[in-house]
């Protein structure tokens, strides 16, 4: 690099902010599905903890070689509605909680994938995350959850649409 070039990469950093809001490392959970909650849960808490256990590391390596601050070190996973749908679980908070356990464990920041698609249609694994979403981000600090009710091929889930309005006035019923 130029010197110019350096000087201007300070500058952004120093006086404009420069930074990297997150990088994301993303873990496939289908080998994780199990008839049984509680295996299925263990399952996935050894295979986040054994994937990303270098994350927060290299990120660390890589904000010190160049200089630049990476705000949060996240983790995106397989929709939790797929995996958990296979078992008996009547609600899946438990789910969320192995998950933020895992981020606790890793030193990670936030974690992706509590998460349901039912822009197609919906199944009960579908309805019970959706259900589970109040009390799963009420009992965590670092698990992100998302639902996504439409697209512009599929169109838009209006059933989902109803129980999310449902949901998000649970949520802001819960005093955080």
């Amino acid at each position: 690099m130029e010197t110019k070039q350096i000087q201007e990469t300070i500058q952004m950093i120093s006086e404009e902010r420069l930074d990297i809001r997150t990088i994301t490392m993303g873990i496939s959970l289908l080998d994780c599905i199990d008839s049984d909650g509680a295996k299925a849960r263990q399952k996935i808490y050894d295979k986040l903890t054994t994937s990303a256990k270098d994350l927060v590391k290299v990120a660390d390596q890589i904000q010190a070689e160049y200089g630049i601050p990476i705000i949060n070190k996240r983790i995106s996973v397989t929709p939790i509605s797929i995996v958990a749908a296979a078992s008996g679980d009547s609600d899946y908070v438990a789910y969320a909680q192995t998950m933020e356990k895992a981020t606790e464990t890793l030193g990670v920041d936030l974690i992706g994938g509590f998460t349901a698609l039912v822009q197609k249609g919906y199944q009960s694994g579908d309805r019970k995350l959706i259900a589970s979403i109040p009390e799963a981000l009420n009992v965590t600090s670092r698990v992100c959850s998302s639902v996504n009710v439409g697209s512009t091929k599929a169109g838009i889930n209006m059933n989902a649409v109803a129980q999310m309005g449902r949901v998000v006035k649970d949520i802001a019923a819960i005093d955080l």
